[in-house]
């Protein structure tokens, strides 16, 4: 049985103050609500992590970083190493995110490199993969998601595998409002999957959790959550209020 994640991505937003205060809402918000077997994860800026981490200390919720280096130290300005995240307390971190393949030059080779470097210091990778809308309308979706899933991953034993959490998300449903049909979402997901058997076993790619992300919201989790390959969620926008985000924890 595949234990759910809820992610937080919170992106370029909240302040140190800020954050500790998003933080300290969601606790409250989650204890107003009967929550299932899910593991809850909050990604917030570098600069919030420890306090963040502090704050987190007696919960539920898990800290996670936005982005990390493959290096454990170096000449490497602005660049934050798997060594420094956990020490700051986090147990995971998204890499190749859509927004720092876009605007910061991420590959599928540093995300590679990333993936490797994480799993060596202990953390766990929320590895993210998707396509543009005019490669969706060009029908390369099938193709190119297989092809990144290849690439992330190209390297790594069954045992890394396991520690691995893949989120889905199409780039053109990313802060849009548009989200992917909760039938196609599933459909690509099932398509990681059988990817990550083919590259693994079918034991793998079964104990593997695959996420949606894409304008998850409270109105739409629960019908993403029904469908059988779908193991979770990133979220966006509505992680950073606290009610919204913990309506989406409490998915049923």
């Amino acid at each position: 049985m595949r234990v759910p994640v809820i992610a937080g991505n919170w992106k370029m937003h909240k302040t140190v103050g800020e954050a500790v205060r998003l933080v300290q809402d969601l606790k409250e918000a989650l204890s107003a609500h009967p929550l299932p077997d899910v593991e809850i994860v909050v990604c917030p800026p570098f600069t919030a992590l420890a306090a963040v981490h502090a704050e987190l200390r007696g919960s539920r919720i898990r800290l996670g970083a936005q982005d990390v280096f493959w290096e454990k130290e170096g000449a490497f300005t602005g660049a934050i190493s798997p060594g420094m995240l956990r020490e700051a307390g986090c147990s995971h971190t998204i890499i190749g995110h859509s927004e720092r393949r876009r605007y910061f030059g991420e590959t599928d080779e540093t995300v590679n490199k990333k993936v490797k470097a994480a799993l060596n210091h202990g953390l766990i990778p929320i590895v993210c993969v998707g396509e543009t809308l005019e490669q969706r309308d060009a029908g390369q979706t099938d193709e190119l998601v297989r092809s990144q899933v290849q690439a992330a991953f190209a390297g790594l034993t069954p045992v890394h595998m396991a520690e691995v959490i893949i989120a889905y998300e199409p780039i053109w449903a990313i802060g849009t409002g548009r989200t992917a049909e909760a039938s196609e979402a599933n459909r690509v997901i099932g398509l990681i999957r059988q990817q990550v058997a083919e590259s693994f076993s079918e034991d793998t790619a079964s104990a593997v959790r695959i996420l949606y992300g894409g304008s998850v919201n409270p109105e739409n989790i629960d019908e993403l959550m029904a469908q059988p390959e779908i193991d979770g969620a990133l979220v966006g926008g509505a992680s950073l209020d606290a009610a919204s985000f913990a309506r989406i924890v409490a998915f049923h």
